[in-house]
């Protein structure tokens, strides 16, 4: 694997959603709500397809269980804001415990020894997400699904994130759950770290077993 030498990295881009937070359960219950409506077959394995995208791509791999009358553009979007409608719910009931000590106490530490942090998340809901957690201070720049036309593994969102960073891509590293937000940081220049999930990832270019080992890669 290849190691970054101290002073290499000026910031760090972190993926939100089981990286930072774990609401995968959230999005699970609000698509699972959305399928059993329509009589679509969903189930845990489906859902990990849905790990790093888009919410109009999930959808998409959602209606491939969907046998009923074709669906249209409109309609299809009238679907994504169910969902959504359906997981703001879940995220109001969010608190900073949803954050864990070890996670807050590596990004206190990181902006301490001078980093700069970033979040770089394909999900509309970020704002929402560290606005209930009550991490949002601690983040110099958000990147996320209101602001890209191309969702992970497309290196856009992050490629933004190091821009509101005032950093070159080369100058940051990624920390991602997901082999698509891996995929999207080597495609955009950056150092990939596999944390949780995509730990182990062929291409990443570190892997952690833990959150706070971020403190010994810079």
């Amino acid at each position: 694997m290849t190691t970054k030498t101290t002073g290499t990295i000026k910031g760090f881009i972190f993926d939100l959603d089981g990286v930072i937070v774990f609401t995968d359960k959230l999005h699970y219950q609000a698509w699972k709500r959305m399928a059993d409506r329509l009589g679509i077959s969903f189930d845990e394995t489906v859902n990990d397809r849905l790990r790093g995208v888009s919410r109009e791509e999930s959808l998409d791999i959602i209606l491939e269980n969907y046998h009923g009358l074709a669906l249209g553009a409109e309609e299809k979007r009238r679907l994504a804001e169910e969902k959504n409608s359906y997981y703001r719910e879940l995220l109001e009931e969010l608190t900073p415990d949803a954050v864990e000590e070890k996670v807050k106490d590596t990004l206190v530490k990181l902006r301490e020894q001078g980093f700069k942090l970033a979040i770089g998340s394909s999900s509309k809901n970020a704002g929402l997400i560290l606005e209930r957690t009550g991490i949002a201070g601690l983040f110099d720049a958000v990147s996320d699904g209101n602001n890209i036309q191309r969702s992970k593994p497309d290196p856009e969102v992050f490629l933004k994130a190091a821009a509101f960073l005032g950093l070159e891509p080369g100058d940051c590293a990624v920390i991602e759950d997901a082999e698509a937000g891996i995929r999207a940081a080597k495609a955009g220049g950056m150092f990939a770290v596999a944390v949780h999930s995509a730990a182990g990832c062929p291409l990443a270019d570190e892997s952690l077993k833990t959150f706070e080992e971020l403190l010994n890669i810079g």
